[in-house]
């Protein structure tokens, strides 16, 4: 048993395995030991040696000139409790209805929660929307020495100042960007589990909106240690694993059972906080960590995008949360091509940010005529963009384009590829059928891993395009962002890409529209907007996405009301 103070607080019956052939302790381990030991669940074991190691880690985490200690609590607390019975103290209203999660804890303990979220709620009044607190106070009650000491390694990770480091969001804003970058994340790791919750759910960021309490509320005790030892040493990119991993875990169970409930948010929350029925521990760590995600600063770029996204949309307090899955008004929605519930289809596999969006016609064939010269006047100052082709033989296919148009005209007269790896093309009909950029499913198709990785604050490093393309593109090139714009997530300079047809997103000149190069386009498209071809392409490695040869009945291109155009 522990020897520290917070014993009193821990209702020991419920832990096992403890003290068991547990690690002899160290005065101290070398950091560059801790990722390798946090994976192992070295300290798993040993209530003791996991108070050392979270002594080690908060201690070195480099925080504002002022930050409230322990010092601080032992003043304070009585005067905040006062004469109240502490078990019955409200938790602030920032914790958005959060219970005090048991994890082993015993009555004592959960007072003892609830007086240091409370102290906390009074020494950081800039914090809006944090429904993760309580549990992270929870944990960490375990390994301090009392109650005062608890406070002040949760004020630490609070005030933290590292730029590098990110440990709690502390607003709505924060926290919902997370979520959405959450959603986004599934949609490409997850793609299953992403359909399932699509199908079942009206709202689907309702859904992940629940993501950090998955982890940080609903897993286990002895579960969410181990995350909580691994993200300590690595950071928030853990958190994202791990939950993409519950998510794989849940479709698994959920497609073998015979009656399914129609609340599949609350089929989530059972699933997890009875985990250990299902999976080990071992067994989800090493599922999360099987998950070739991009590098943090790629994740960062995108929770910077979502926020701005949230921003623009005057989204930046606890609300009713937009209706995602219903953003496709059907009563408004007129298309020669999809209906609503295909449409719907197709914002389910969009960036989150963007889903927040209504669609917008900005081009038809049918109302602008055949002319490519049309096409570009009608879609340049949009971005992203989505294309539907219907042909002749009644398919329909299409693809979504993240960048501007405009983009084309920097190759001079050279055809010059533009866009990013948040493009991808797709098929409706007969079947359906997404293919996103080939990275996203074959990471090791990068020539080595990404240094950002490694040291997420690096400057960016430039790719090395190696092979040759194939001669019927030869003059093709690929063109960079200009350098005073906000690099966007998934920008090809930031991988290590071994051949530059894995870059080709999209391109166009007078003659024609591209999208997806290599051997073969994934869409050409010709300059009377009549013909085109599909084929396999190196970018998407997509099956060809109707007729081989075919002819279009009618094309229609697809903005996003509330985006300013460029």
């Amino acid at each position: 048993m522990s020897c520290v103070e917070s014993g009193q607080f821990v209702d020991w019956d419920k832990i096992t395995d403890l003290e068991k052939d547990s690690p002899v302790v160290p005065s101290r381990i070398d950091s560059n030991l801790l990722k390798q030991y946090a994976r192992q669940g070295y300290w798993a074991k040993s209530h003791s040696l996991r108070t050392k190691i979270y002594e080690q880690i908060i201690k070195a985490v480099s925080c504002r000139t002022v930050t409230p200690d322990a010092e601080v609590y032992k003043d304070i607390v009585g005067k905040i409790t006062g004469k109240r019975n502490a078990s019955t103290l409200p938790l602030p209203e920032f914790v958005d209805g959060s219970a005090v999660p048991n994890y082993c804890l015993n009555t004592d303990g959960i007072v003892a929660v609830r007086k240091i979220v409370v102290c906390i709620s009074n020494q950081f009044p800039d914090i809006s929307f944090c429904p993760v607190l309580p549990a992270i106070v929870a944990l960490l009650l375990h390994y301090s020495n009392n109650e005062a000491d608890c406070f002040e390694k949760v004020c630490r990770l609070l005030a933290c100042n590292d730029r590098t480091k990110h440990f709690i969001d502390q607003t709505f804003l924060a926290y919902e960007s997370s979520c959405m970058t959450f959603g986004d994340l599934a949609n490409k790791y997850c793609q299953g589990a992403h359909k399932l919750i699509v199908s079942a759910s009206e709202d689907v960021l309702e859904v992940y909106s629940d993501w950090l309490r998955w982890i940080f509320g609903d897993l286990p005790f002895n579960y969410a240690a181990r995350v909580l030892d691994i993200f300590f040493v690595e950071g928030f990119k853990v958190l994202y694993r791990v939950a993409l991993a519950l998510l794989k875990f849940f479709r698994k169970v959920r497609i073998r059972q015979s009656e399914k409930s129609a609340d599949i948010r609350t089929d989530i929350q059972n699933f997890i906080q009875g985990i250990a029925e299902h999976v080990p521990v071992e067994k989800l760590l090493d599922k999360a960590f099987s998950i070739r995600l991009f590098s943090r600063k790629e994740i960062r770029l995108l929770r910077d995008a979502n926020e701005k996204a949230l921003k623009q949309k005057g989204i930046t307090v606890n609300q009713k949360r937009h209706n995602v899955h219903l953003a496709v008004n059907v009563e408004n929605f007129k298309s020669e091509i999809v209906s609503a519930k295909e449409m719907r289809e197709i914002w389910s596999w969009i960036p989150e940010r963007f889903a927040l969006c209504q669609p917008m016609l900005i081009f038809n064939t049918s109302d602008d005529g055949y002319s490519l010269t049309r096409f570009y006047a009608r879609c340049e100052g949009y971005e992203p963009t989505i294309i539907l082709i219907k042909t002749t033989e009644a398919e329909v296919c299409g693809a979504y384009l993240s960048t501007d148009w405009r983009e084309r005209r920097r190759g001079g007269n050279k055809l010059s590829y533009f866009g990013t790896g948040e493009c991808f093309v797709f098929k409706l009909q007969p079947e359906m059928e997404r293919y996103e950029w080939v990275i996203i499913k074959h990471p090791e198709m990068e020539a080595s891993k990404s240094l950002l990785d490694a040291c997420p604050e690096s400057p960016l490093q430039s790719g090395f395009l190696d092979t040759q393309i194939p001669q019927e593109q030869s003059q093709l090139n690929s063109s960079e962002e200009p350098s005073d714009r906000l690099s966007p997530f998934l920008a090809t300079r930031h991988f290590n890409l071994t051949s530059k047809a894995t870059s080709m997103f999209m391109t166009g000149s007078a003659e024609s529209i591209i999208v997806g190069g290599g051997s073969c386009p994934a869409l050409y498209i010709d300059g009377n907007l009549n013909h085109g071809t599909t084929g396999r392409s190196s970018t998407f490695d997509n099956l060809p996405l109707c007729s081989e040869t075919f002819q279009i009945s009618v094309l229609e291109v697809w903005s996003f009301q509330d985006i300013m155009p460029n």
